[in-house]
C-alpha cells in the first residue's frame, strides 16, 4: 500500500471504542450497541494491510467477549503471534488504579509484555503528583495555567464535599445531604461517587468526567472542590506542561475531559512502545 513506507517495520495501533465493554455498563446488554462490532473492523484493517506489528488496548471486560475471541483467532489464523494481558497501571508507574487490556501481535515471532516497574511499596500516589499545584476554590482557575481550573459546585454539593472524608463515601454525610437514590437498596452499589481521593494512594480510574465531583471519587483530598483538568491529566500520566489547546484558546471541561479520559495513559503507552522496540531488535538477530 502507498500509505506504508518502503522500508522499515509497520505498526498498526488502534481499537474499538471501549464503552460497550466497560464495567460502568454492568447489568446492561450492550451487544446491540453500534460500537460493539467495531473490533471486527479493526481486524479487517489488520488483515488487509498485514503490518508486522499490531497493538491495541481496551477495558479488561473485552477479554471475555466473543468479538475479542474472534479477533484473536483471526490474527493467529493469518500468522500472528498474539499475547494479551490485563495491565494494572500502578505497576507501570501510573498514579491511578486503572486496568487496561493490552494486546500485542507480531509476524516476527513470539512477543512478550513489558516488565512491571513498580509494586505496592513504591506506587506513585496522588500526593506525589498533584500536591505541589497551586490551591484553588471551586469555580476558580490558575491565571498561570488555564488547564488548572476547577468546576463550580452548587451550594448543596459544596456542603457535601465539606462533609466528605478522603477515601470515604456518602455514608459519612449527615442524612439531610444524602440524595434520594442513596436511600434505595441500589444506592449501596455506588459507594465511589461524591467522594474524595486519598493522598497516600493512586487515584481512581480517571474518566472523561473526572472534573465532576458527582461522577466518581474525584473530590480533591483536602480542598473543597473536584480535581482540575490539569490534575486529571497529570493523574492520567501526562506531563505537567502538556498543552491540550492553543495558548490563546479557552479549555472546555467537556472536550478536554474527553481527551484526558479516553487517552492511553502515557506511562503505559511508553512501556508498550519500549517492549515493541526490544522485540524488533531481538527479532533481527
Amino acid at each position: 500500500m502507498q500509505l506504508w513506507p518502503k522500508r522499515g517495520l509497520r505498526l498498526l495501533a488502534g481499537c474499538a471504542p471501549c464503552q460497550p465493554f466497560s464495567s460502568f455498563r454492568r447489568g446492561t446488554d450492550t451487544k446491540g450497541d453500534e460500537k460493539w462490532p467495531l473490533l471486527d473492523e479493526f481486524r479487517r484493517l489488520v488483515e488487509a494491510t498485514r503490518p508486522e506489528l499490531v497493538t491495541m488496548e481496551n477495558v479488561p471486560g473485552l477479554k471475555s467477549t466473543e468479538v475479542f475471541a474472534r479477533f484473536v483467532r483471526a490474527l493467529e489464523d493469518v500468522g500472528y503471534s498474539v499475547a494479551y494481558k490485563s495491565c494494572y497501571g500502578p505497576k507501570y508507574g501510573l498514579p491511578q488504579h486503572r486496568r487496561r487490556l493490552v494486546l500485542l501481535a507480531s509476524l516476527l515471532g513470539p512477543i512478550g509484555f513489558p516488565a512491571e516497574t513498580n509494586d505496592a511499596s513504591n506506587f506513585v500516589t496522588v500526593k506525589d503528583v498533584i500536591a505541589g499545584l497551586p490551591k484553588l476554590q471551586a469555580g476558580q482557575a490558575d491565571p498561570a495555567d488555564p488547564l488548572h481550573k476547577a468546576r463550580s459546585l452548587t451550594p448543596l454539593n459544596l456542603a457535601r464535599i465539606r462533609a466528605s472524608k478522603p477515601g470515604g463515601t456518602w455514608r459519612d454525610w449527615p442524612s439531610h445531604l444524602r440524595s434520594p437514590c442513596h436511600t434505595r437498596a441500589t444506592g449501596a452499589s455506588f459507594q465511589s461517587v461524591y467522594a474524595r481521593m486519598t493522598w497516600s494512594e493512586p487515584a481512581p480510574t480517571i474518566t472523561t468526567q473526572a472534573y465532576n465531583f458527582g461522577t466518581g471519587r474525584f473530590g480533591h483530598p483536602d480542598q473543597d472542590r473536584a480535581i482540575s483538568l490539569r490534575e486529571a491529566a497529570m493523574l492520567q500520566g501526562f506531563p505537567r506542561d502538556y498543552a491540550f489547546v492553543r495558548p490563546d484558546a479557552e479549555p472546555e471541561f467537556l472536550s478536554i475531559g474527553r481527551l484526558i479520559g479516553n487517552a492511553v495513559p502515557p506511562p503505559l503507552g511508553r512501556a508498550i512502545g519500549e517492549q515493541i522496540s526490544v522485540h524488533t531488535k531481538v527479532s533481527k538477530r
